[in-house]
């Protein structure tokens, strides 16, 4: 199984940041986290690395959900979305699968929460 869905576009690298945040909010999601590897990379290490973002999106509903049928999934919590130029220009916006990390938990209430979540990811991902 894939542990992440993914699509290029061809706006750029903030153009799609913006979409990609607009098409989680009408799917339900906030971003909670934004790292910029980018300059967290310069910064502590001192080396270049392309445009490359992490979005942590958070679905309180179903976090919900998840973190009162297993409280310690928060360790899998936020989703993580990544926007990420690519040596062509193109951005690569890729999603977590999270039927994927889910299967690591021995808990039977989780598959069906995952499953929804990923159906909206994937929609995500689609519509890019």
């Amino acid at each position: 199984m894939k542990y992440f869905y993914s699509a290029t576009t061809d706006q750029s690298f903030e153009e799609a940041i913006d979409t990609v945040t607009a098409l989680l909010k009408e799917e339900g999601f906030g971003v909670l986290t934004e790292i910029d590897v980018k300059e967290t990379l310069k910064k502590k290490l001192d080396v270049d690395f392309k445009k490359y973002r992490i979005l942590g999106a958070c679905n309180p509903e179903f976090a919900h959900k998840a973190l009162t049928s297993e409280d310690k999934i928060g360790v899998m919590l936020p989703c993580n979305v990544i926007v990420e130029e690519q040596d062509d220009g193109q951005v690569e916006v890729s999603a977590v699968n999270p039927v994927a990390s889910m299967q690591a938990v021995e808990n039977e209430e989780l598959p069906s929460i995952a499953d929804e979540v990923r159906s909206r990811l994937q929609k995500v991902i689609d519509r890019l």
